[in-house]
């Protein structure tokens, strides 16, 4: 592996779809997340987060998938979550 580069487990939060992918460091928690929607069909009215289990740690929308936050080996969970407000 490089350090461009990394390599996770990714999942949805029921554990009915997951992919081992190895992704460019330079893209960011929101482009994974959108990217999981349209591979899974993901449905569209729900709102998403990308969390590290095994860190146990949300990774912000603009978060880069950095040596710091993402580690090669790690699981990553998109989760629907629900916003309150307006």
């Amino acid at each position: 592996m490089s350090e461009e580069t990394v390599t996770v487990l990714i999942r949805t939060a029921d554990k009915t779809k997951k992919a081992e992918v190895t992704l460019p460091r330079s893209m960011t928690a929101n482009d994974l997340i959108a990217a999981s929607k349209q591979n899974w069909v993901l449905p569209e009215e729900a709102d998403y987060q990308l969390v590290n289990v095994t860190k146990g740690r949300l990774l912000p929308p603009k978060q880069f998938l950095e040596i710091e936050h993402v580690s090669d080996g790690d699981e990553l969970e998109v989760q629907p979550f629900h916003q309150h407000g307006c």
